[in-house]
C-alpha cells in the first residue's frame, strides 16, 4: 500500500537528529515528486548541514539522509553531492539524452513468441529465414519487420519479459565384423542422394517396449523422412524403411548407418541390392561419421516428441501424424543450416554455418536439380506443395495436430 506523504524537514538541524531519523525510518521506502523538486532539495539540505565543511562521518550521514529521503541509488547521490561541491549549486542537466527510436513493438514481441512456439523456438538464424520467407515470399505484411531484424537483436527480444511470459555418457565403438556394408564414411560431393539413417527409442515402461521412430536424412539437402514402427526386428522395420525411401523425391544413392543389427543384417542389405542401393557403415571410433542424422534425432525427434515411455501400439497413429504433416513441415517449412567451409592455408577446414534454408529450396538452388528427381516427380508439384501455406501458418497446423495427437496418447 502505497501512502502520499509531505516532510517538513526544516525541524531536523543537526547531524545527530539525521542519525537518529535515518535509522527510525530504515524499513521505509521514500521517493520524490519531480526531479527539479528533488534537485532543489538536495541542495538546500547540503546548504543548511554546511555540507563542504563538515567531517567524514558527518558528510556519510548527510549522504545517507539524501539518498534514504529521495529514493536516488548511492551512484546518483554521489553525483549531485560531487556537482554541489564543484560548483555549488546542485542543477538538472540541460542535456537531452539521446534515446533511439522504438523499432520493434509490442506486436512484433507477440509475433516472434507466437512463431517460436509453432517451430519449437529454432536458432536464431533459422528463425530469421522463416520471417523472410513469411513477408516476401508468402506476402505476409505483420512479419516486414521482424524479416529486417538481426539475430543478435532476436535474441535481445527473447529476453523481454512479455516474449519469457508467452513462451522448456561417450563410450567408444566397439570394432565389429560383419561382412554387410562397406565400412566408410560416404562422400556425396554435392550430389543429393547419400541418406543417413538412425532409430530413436521411446522408452521402456513396466518391461514394455516403447515405440521407435527411424529417421532417414540426406546429407547434402538435409531431406528428413521420419516413420514410426513398433518394433526393429524385420517384421516391422522393412515395410517402414521401404516406405520412407520411396518417400523421398529424388533416387537414393547411398544407405547410411551405424553398426546396429536393426540395419545391419541380410533382410535390409537384400532390401538395399533390389533397390540398387549402395549400403556403408560407420567406422569404429569415428563418431562424426553419422553426425548428421544424430544431432537430428536430437533437435528434431526428442524436441516434439520428447522422452517419456510411449506404448508401441500407438506406433500407427504417430506414423500417420508424421506421413501426413511433420515430413512435410520439416522439408518444406523449417530451415536447416548450411556450411560454407573455408580452408586456412595450413589446409584446415572452417565450417560457418552462415546459410539457411529449407531441404526444399536447397534443392531447387542445386545446379540441373531436376536431373536428381525421381521419374513422374516434378518441382512444379513440389512448389504447389510448398506454397499451399506459409511456414508458420502451417508450422501452427502441425502443432495443433501434434496436440490432438498427445492427447489421444494420454488417454
Amino acid at each position: 500500500m502505497t501512502i502520499t506523504l509531505t516532510m517538513d524537514s526544516a525541524q531536523i538541524v543537526s547531524i545527530e537528529q539525521i542519525k537518529r531519523f535515518t535509522e527510525g525510518v530504515e524499513a521505509v521506502e521514500f521517493c520524490g515528486t519531480s526531479r527539479p523538486e528533488k534537485y532543489a532539495w538536495v541542495e538546500a539540505t547540503l546548504i543548511r548541514f554546511r555540507y563542504a565543511r563538515c567531517r567524514k562521518k558527518d558528510r556519510s550521514a548527510v549522504k545517507e539522509f539524501i539518498k534514504k529521503t529521495t529514493g536516488y541509488s548511492d551512484i546518483q547521490t554521489k553525483r549531485l553531492i560531487g556537482q554541489y561541491l564543484k560548483c555549488g549549486k546542485v542543477l538538472l542537466s540541460a542535456k537531452k539524452k539521446h534515446r533511439f527510436a522504438l523499432v520493434y513493438t509490442t506486436d512484433d514481441v507477440a509475433l516472434l513468441a507466437a512463431s517460436d512456439n509453432a517451430h519449437e523456438r529454432l536458432s536464431g538464424p533459422a528463425m530469421k529465414r522463416i520471417f523472410e520467407r513469411e513477408c516476401d515470399v508468402f506476402k505476409k505484411p505483420e512479419y516486414e519487420r521482424l524479416a529486417h531484424i538481426s539475430v543478435s537483436h532476436l535474441y535481445n527480444l527473447r529476453g523481454r519479459r512479455q516474449y519469457v511470459s508467452h513462451a522448456t555418457t561417450y563410450t567408444k565403438t566397439r570394432s565389429v565384423s560383419v561382412p554387410i556394408g562397406e565400412r566408410r564414411k560416404p562422400h556425396p560431393e554435392g550430389c543429393p542422394g547419400f541418406v543417413r539413417v538412425d532409430s530413436v527409442h521411446q522408452g521402456d515402461r513396466d518391461k514394455e517396449k516403447g515405440v521407435y521412430h527411424i529417421n532417414l536424412v540426406d546429407e547434402v539437402l538435409q531431406w528428413e523422412i521420419v516413420v514410426c514402427v513398433k518394433g526393429i526386428s524385420e517384421e516391422f522395420l522393412l515395410p517402414a524403411l521401404e516406405t520412407a525411401l520411396a518417400s523421398f523425391p529424388f533416387l537414393v544413392l547411398n544407405f547410411h548407418s551405424d553398426n546396429g543389427s536393426e540395419y545391419i543384417n541380410k533382410i535390409v542389405a537384400r532390401l538395399l541390392n533390389k533397390l540398387l542401393i549402395k549400403q556403408t557403415k560407420s567406422r569404429s571410433r569415428r563418431a562424426n561419421d553419422n553426425a548428421l542424422v544424430e544431432t537430428k534425432n536430437g533437435s528434431v525427434i526428442r524436441k516434439h516428441m520428447g522422452y517419456r515411455h510411449i506404448p508401441k501400439r500407438y506406433a500407427a497413429l504417430i506414423n500417420e501424424f508424421y506421413r501426413a504433416y511433420f515430413n512435410e513441415y520439416l522439408n518444406y517449412h523449417r530451415p536447416c543450416g548450411f556450411a560454407t567451409v573455408a580452408v586456412d592455408g595450413r589446409g584446415k577446414e572452417k565450417k560457418k554455418y552462415d546459410v539457411y534454408q529449407t531441404p526444399y529450396e536447397r534443392f531447387r538452388s542445386r545446379p540441373n536439380a531436376e536431373r536428381y528427381l525421381k521419374p513422374g516427380v516434378s518441382f512444379a508439384k513440389l512448389e504447389t506443395i510448398a506454397k499451399r501455406m506459409s511456414d508458420t501458418e502451417y508450422a501452427m497446423m502441425m502443432q495443433k495436430q501434434k496436440a490432438e495427437l498427445f492427447e489421444k496418447l494420454s488417454r
